[in-house]
């Protein structure tokens, strides 16, 4: 089995290019910076930067949403490859094919430095009306905050 999940940050905006021919396809590149768990280090944080290439609606949708500094987890398959430059070297590739990606945190988390799970209310922030004061403030814990009342409207028991 073949199977990666990142979250991290983009190091850049994804550099978009597209196919040629009568069904152009998207391909966007871009860097995820991803933290280590643990150092040998000390206090140093440690990263890998990880190329990720995302083709088609996945391509268009990188090239839209995606900036420099992004929080994303990517899920995808690791592909490897090799060419030889221009020179004669032989050169081999590694890359995250993505198959389904998505924002780590909202607009509003991102916005400030760090990360701030505590602090920021959950919102629909893709697009339409979002009202923040209907929508429910986080708890000091991390938690969403379930409105009284609530029960009625679940779908289960």
């Amino acid at each position: 089995m073949n199977k990666v999940i990142l979250m991290g940050r983009l190091t850049r905006d994804p550099e978009v290019r597209y196919t040629q021919g009568d069904n152009q396809m998207a391909i966007a590149r871009y860097t995820l910076a991803v933290d280590r768990r643990f150092n040998r280090s000390g206090d140093e944080n440690t990263a890998d930067f990880i190329p990720c290439v995302a083709f088609g609606k996945s391509g268009e949708f990188a090239e839209r949403y995606f900036r420099k500094g992004t929080k994303v987890v990517v899920t995808g398959r690791i592909q490897t490859g090799s060419y030889t430059n221009k020179d004669g070297v032989k050169v081999y590739t590694t890359d995250v094919v993505v198959e389904d990606q998505e924002f780590a945190e909202s607009k509003n988390s991102s916005s400030n430095s760090g990360d701030n799970y505590g602090n920021s209310s959950y919102g629909n922030n893709f697009g339409g009306s979002s009202s923040q004061s209907s929508a429910p403030m986080a708890a000091g814990d991390g938690f969403m905050n379930i409105p009284d009342g609530i029960d009625e409207e679940l779908p289960f028991n």
